[in-house]
């Protein structure tokens, strides 16, 4: 069996290529890739080798779903996700299966399991629809965390979404940077989840792997190295540069 991984964490790509190998050491990773961009070309110039896709939802670039807008895809899919109950039902309509982070063996076993059942059939080919996984998936966005519970000290206090700055990770913590006082506090949120669920994403743009930042805090976007710089009104000890694959998002985002 040859699959294919689309996944932007290194960590969940080490974690799930294990899982894999402790299902079964025959299968055959074919790749890993990190954006809708890579993932498309891949899966549609391999479409012939491919006989499964880990599909993580959001990806360096954008969501995952953008693929099956430039391609036509219609083999299995088995998504990975950090996204709650309100999604499923599409992925559960539209793939194989649905694994929910951090993925566990047990789960793993069985979407495979279900693969296999299904590999057996006569027509195993499976079609995505699109329209329907897009609008599952921001019914459920509508409602935008307005405040977060953060540790300063041994102080537990919260702060409201539009007194934010910025928030960034930093060796598996992630802090919440106040507008107000510069001031950092810890918050129990990833960056996956604050992009992917929590965050208006009218307000607030993932601008790299490292930062999300707010566009009430945007002070200036430069040019620099042929890549956009964002300088914050807030100071920030790292220099803030957009990644490649999001400049034309964050540049739109700007516009809106």
């Amino acid at each position: 069996m040859n699959v294919l991984i689309v996944e932007d964490e290194q960590l969940a790509v080490e974690r799930l290529e294990r899982l894999i190998k402790d299902y079964d050491p025959s299968i055959n990773v074919l790749y890993t890739v990190d954006t809708v961009k890579e993932a498309a070309a891949f899966m549609l110039s391999h479409q012939d080798r491919l006989d499964l896709v880990f599909l993580d939802i959001q990806l360096a670039d954008g969501k995952s779903f953008e693929i099956f807008g430039k391609i036509n895809y219609s083999k299995p899919v088995i998504f990975t996700t950090a996204y709650d109950e309100y999604a499923l039902k599409a992925f559960k309509l539209n793939s194989i299966d649905y694994l929910l982070k951090p993925i566990k063996y047990e789960e793993l076993d069985a979407a495979l399991n279900k693969y296999k059942e299904l590999a057996n059939t006569a027509d195993s080919k499976l079609t995505i629809d699109n329209d329907l996984l897009k609008s599952i998936l921001l019914k459920g966005q509508k409602s935008y965390k307005q405040r977060f519970v953060v540790k300063f000290g041994s102080r537990i206090q919260f702060k409201r979404s539009n007194e934010v700055a910025y928030f960034y990770a930093e060796d598996k913590i992630c802090y919440l940077m106040s507008a107000s006082t510069a001031k950092r506090y810890v918050i129990d949120h990833t960056l996956e989840e604050l992009d992917d669920q929590l965050l208006d994403p009218a307000r607030f743009f993932r601008i790299n792997r490292q930062y999300i930042i707010c566009i009430d805090s945007i002070k200036e976007v430069k040019a620099s190295d042929n890549r956009l710089e964002v300088l914050l009104a807030v100071p920030c000890e790292d220099r803030l540069i957009v990644s490649r694959g999001r400049t034309s998002d964050f540049k739109n985002w700007l516009n809106n």
